[in-house]
């Protein structure tokens, strides 16, 4: 009888395991790079955004984000998507950063090794020294 509930809590703590792994990949793989911001580009121009059928509130197409940031560290640029609307505050060049990437999971093969939902942690001149935190 003992043997028989170690075996099942065992079971069952391995299968919360996986699920726990499969559902929050991204968050416990997600990779924060700090350096400069190469280039931020909007997807779509906001002009070009229509809304139909009378739907409320501006699309997430208009939001959308393509974010390069190259790392101070090992000089790697990484990039990825994004709908953060705080990338937007990245205007021009000569700004420096810290971003959190979250990656696709392996078994998404067409996005796997390449990242979403870029997320902006702080923003500074490059001219600037780093702030403090």
């Amino acid at each position: 009888m003992k043997k028989a509930v170690i075996t099942l809590l065992l079971f069952a703590s391995t299968v919360i395991a996986v699920i726990g792994l499969i559902r929050f990949w991204p968050y416990i793989f997600a990779k924060d790079v700090e350096g400069q911001v190469i280039k931020v580009e909007r997807l779509v121009d906001p002009m070009a955004v229509a809304v139909v059928n009378g739907t409320e509130g501006p699309s997430t197409k208009m939001f959308s984000f393509a974010v390069a940031v190259k790392d101070q560290v090992t000089g790697e640029i990484f990039t990825g998507s994004s709908e953060d609307r705080q990338w937007a505050a990245v205007d021009g060049e000569g700004f420096c950063g810290t971003a959190r990437y979250f990656p696709y999971p392996p078994w998404q093969f067409e996005k796997a090794g390449t990242y979403f939902g870029v997320r902006l942690l702080k923003l500074w001149s490059c001219t600037d020294l780093k702030p403090k935190e």
